[in-house]
């Protein structure tokens, strides 16, 4: 049996409208911090805080400590060694770090050693129809800007990815392949596998945006065969502002920096400026440190509670969620809806209630207290694909309850008789 864990986390004992008990579910777009993750970020600022690697006194001294044992932590939690993550404010700079990386490197920077990320004309960029627009946008404005192709793997009617011809799309001109290794919208995970082996033929990087996934599932970058991976904290219990991008220890040092400035480099004269290795050589500036801290206690919560643990709670509420919602009248239920033993589904639903706007679904259960995402979640071609211009989203985390899943089933049921019968 799976803890109950609503006493780690304080904002789940407050009320929300009509004075109701809230029922948070939205961890898909950003979940809720455990006493754990407040009291590590409190702690630092209290105690410890410091420049990191700029100083030879005590408190530079710990908070380089913390900041560098938090990155174990979390690199602990995706099964890479510390040195291959690099802190970034989100997983939207991480992957744009990779992107404008390969920009730099096909306007000439990096010299041959950053060859292998050169993109020009005639060469292919293949992302897919599910991506959020983070592991979209940044892509397409590579293209745009070298003359490369943009191409995608396409969905089928249920938004899951169409596997079968991946030759006719991951093509010998593809230079990157960026996918996600679970969509937002259907909660569908991605098999990763024949992607990966594909983009290997034929000599092509893949970025794979890991955000929906490492908070909820076991993930190991050594299984998974990617070259880069970007996850954010705010989605795995952690604080917003801080993210990390995982790549290969060889790729890093010879992708080129697309962000400059002090702590970074090796040399600097007037004329010219050399780079550390990475992940420093990402890492400019002044860094979230407190954030990491938080980023980190939040890895080992996840750590303590067991990834396979957490993965089989969210798959009994995925359960919960997606039979209720096809249990109502009037609601569609947004990807696969067949064998439920064919995909690997995480804890979240999202759904179109027929006749009623998405944003009207959102307030009914707003005022029942559950907190739901609507909209297009970041994901219009997805949608678009569907014949839909938004759906309502309930994402589940550790804290979640089945009570709290069997609420928003009941609160759907309740949206079409607000509405009337007819609808």
């Amino acid at each position: 049996m799976f803890p109950d864990l609503r006493g780690d986390f304080p904002i789940l004992t407050r009320t929300v409208r009509n004075g109701r008990p809230l029922v948070y579910l939205d961890s898909g777009a950003t979940s809720q911090r455990p006493l754990a993750v407040l009291e590590a970020e409190s702690a630092f600022v209290r105690e410890h805080n410091g420049a990191v690697a700029r100083g030879a006194h005590l408190l530079a001294e710990e908070a380089t400590e913390a900041f560098e044992t938090a990155r174990a932590d979390v690199a602990r939690l995706v099964g890479a060694p510390a040195e291959e993550i690099v802190w970034t404010s989100g997983a939207t700079a991480a992957l744009n770090l990779v992107a404008n990386g390969m920009l730099q490197a096909s306007l000439g920077a990096g010299g041959a050693a950053a060859e292998g990320f050169h993109v020009g004309p005639g060469d292919r960029i293949v992302v897919t129809e599910l991506e959020h627009h983070a592991n979209l946008i940044p892509w397409q404005q590579l293209a745009a800007r070298t003359g490369a192709e943009l191409a995608w793997i396409p969905v089928d009617d249920a938004g899951v990815l169409v596997l079968d011809d991946l030759a006719s799309v991951i093509t010998p001109a593809t230079k990157v392949v960026a996918f996600s290794h679970a969509s937002n919208v259907t909660g569908v995970v991605t098999d990763v596998a024949p992607i990966v082996a594909r983009a290997r033929e034929v000599g092509a990087l893949t970025v794979l945006d890991g955000c929906q996934s490492v908070p909820h599932i076991p993930v190991s970058v050594s299984d998974l065969g990617v070259d880069f991976m970007a996850f954010s904290g705010h989605k795995m219990l952690g604080p917003t502002g801080v993210g990390a991008l995982w790549g290969r220890k060889a790729l890093l040092d010879a992708l080129p920096p697309s962000m400059f400035g002090g702590g970074a480099i090796a040399v600097v004269t007037m004329e010219t400026t050399t780079w550390l290795e990475a992940p420093t050589r990402f890492e400019p500036g002044t860094q979230p440190v407190a954030q990491a801290v938080g980023m980190g206690a939040a890895a080992r919560y996840l750590m303590d509670l067991g990834m396979e643990n957490v993965a089989r709670h969210e798959a009994r509420l995925a359960q919960i969620l997606r039979e209720g919602a096809l249990s109502v009248p009037g609601v569609r239920l947004i990807g696969p809806v067949g064998d439920p033993d064919r995909f690997d589904v995480l804890g979240l639903a999202a759904v179109a209630v027929e006749g009623v706007h998405a944003h009207d679904v959102g307030q009914v259960l707003d005022d029942r207290g559950i907190t739901a995402r609507v909209g297009h979640h970041c994901a219009q071609p997805l949608h678009r694909r569907l014949g839909l211009t938004g759906s309502t989203r309930a994402s589940a985390h550790v804290y979640t309850t089945e009570d709290d899943a069997r609420a928003f089933v009941e609160a759907l049921a309740g949206v079409r008789e607000f509405f009337g019968a007819t609808l």
